[in-house]
């Protein structure tokens, strides 16, 4: 074997190494876009998740915030001129037909 057959040899081993770490380092590139790939979609479902969730949550605040209005107003008006009358008025709905009502005073 002369030099130039065993330096051609030298050559091809180390053109093979290279390939071979150009394709491990490929392969890893990769693999890590993928896994980013997955992890955005991941986080795209559990984001829309989120703001479903905060829809149906601010619906029932909403909601309990409306009662929670009706029933300030209704507490405010008992408190007002007349109100002790209102609240026998609509007690006497609270009262069944056959019982006798006691005011205390």
């Amino acid at each position: 074997m002369d030099a130039a057959t065993l330096a051609a040899a030298i050559q091809r081993q180390a053109d093979r190494r290279e390939l071979h770490c150009s394709m491990l380092a490929l392969a890893a590139k990769l693999g890590l876009v993928l896994l980013g790939g997955v992890s955005l979609l991941r986080l795209s479902g559990a984001y829309q998740q989120r703001l479903d969730r905060h829809a149906e949550i601010a619906a029932v605040v909403d909601v309990e915030s409306s009662k929670l209005q009706t029933l300030q107003q209704r507490f405010d008006r008992l408190f007002t001129v007349g109100g002790e009358q209102r609240l026998i008025g609509e007690q006497d709905q609270w009262i069944a037909p056959n019982r006798v009502r006691i005011v205390w005073r």
